[in-house]
């Protein structure tokens, strides 16, 4: 009798035993989010400090804007990770396969810093410089006011949207000098580079670490400025972007919890921690 009581009175602590298990053993949703080199370290910062991980688990990689959106139009991750805009014909991919064109969002500022090596001594360049640099028409580092030393080019790889970006945005879509090494990120160019005496390349302005980030002129009769929190917003440092999600449906469930967070004060807050720009929102 005393045993068939206390098994009455344990039903109740027995259930809720069992519901507490079967609670920690639901498994988590993965998103997936992959895309641009430039983002990765700030993507893995977000998901680190995002405070709601008791039902997510992320998986976060890189390998270039271009190979972010082709997954997107694939279907085999949630969010890609962007640092240019998405083209026309991407658009039209990811609408004949989704019947939706694909959400655009803006995460972050960034400025893409143009790298020498410390010991250079040119002190900035104009827009102009910088376009004849990278397309061969200058190949002397005297030309440009340094040593009489031939200039070494770095670029990125041609699936990365800083490759995109800057062809189009500072090179006016000519194309690279064929002598160009084009490296598979943004940390083995600033390696590169920051090894090399006459070295230059480019890239975010978060990963200038051990090499001189030189001051832009928009012209040659126009102040040159350096990549900063305030010169990227205001727009008079002369080669700024936005840094974006994309996502393929409208978002939901853990990634729409995610990206909330992400655009918030608590996300934005990420973002000048790693070295790039808060999106300036009304």
């Amino acid at each position: 009798m005393k045993i068939m009581q206390f098994i009455r009175r344990s039903i109740p602590f027995l259930v809720v035993i069992a519901f507490t298990a079967i609670a920690f053993s639901l498994p988590k949703e993965r998103v997936t989010i992959k895309g641009s080199d430039t983002m990765v370290i700030l993507v893995q910062r977000w998901t680190e400090a995002y405070p709601d991980k008791s039902a997510t688990e992320f998986q976060v990689t890189g390998g270039g804007s271009g190979t972010g959106i082709a997954a997107l139009i694939n279907g085999t991750t949630n969010i890609c990770a962007s640092s240019r805009p998405i083209k026309k014909d991407e658009v039209a991919q990811l609408e004949k396969k989704f019947g939706y064109k694909g959400l655009e969002i803006r995460v972050a500022m960034d400025g893409l810093a143009i790298y020498v090596h410390k010991s250079n001594p040119v002190k900035q360049l104009t827009m102009a410089q910088v376009k004849d640099i990278f397309t061969g028409k200058v190949t002397n580092w005297k030309q440009v006011g340094g040593n009489d030393k031939p200039i070494l080019l770095y670029s990125r790889e041609n699936n990365s949207g800083t490759y995109e970006f800057f062809k189009e945005h500072v090179l006016n879509k000519q194309d690279f000098a064929a002598s160009a090494q084009h490296m598979a990120g943004t940390a083995a160019l600033i390696n590169a580079v920051s090894k090399d005496n006459n070295a230059i390349g480019f890239g975010g302005a978060a990963y200038a670490k051990n090499v001189k980030a030189l001051p832009i002129a928009k012209e040659a009769s126009a102040k040159a400025v350096g990549p900063t929190a305030a010169t990227i917003h205001d727009g008079s440092y002369p080669i700024s972007r936005f840094l974006y999600f994309y996502l393929n449906q409208k978002p939901a469930g853990s990634v729409k919890k995610f990206i909330d967070w992400v655009i918030s004060p608590a996300g934005q807050k990420v973002v000048s921690e790693v070295g790039y720009y808060p999106i300036k929102r009304k």
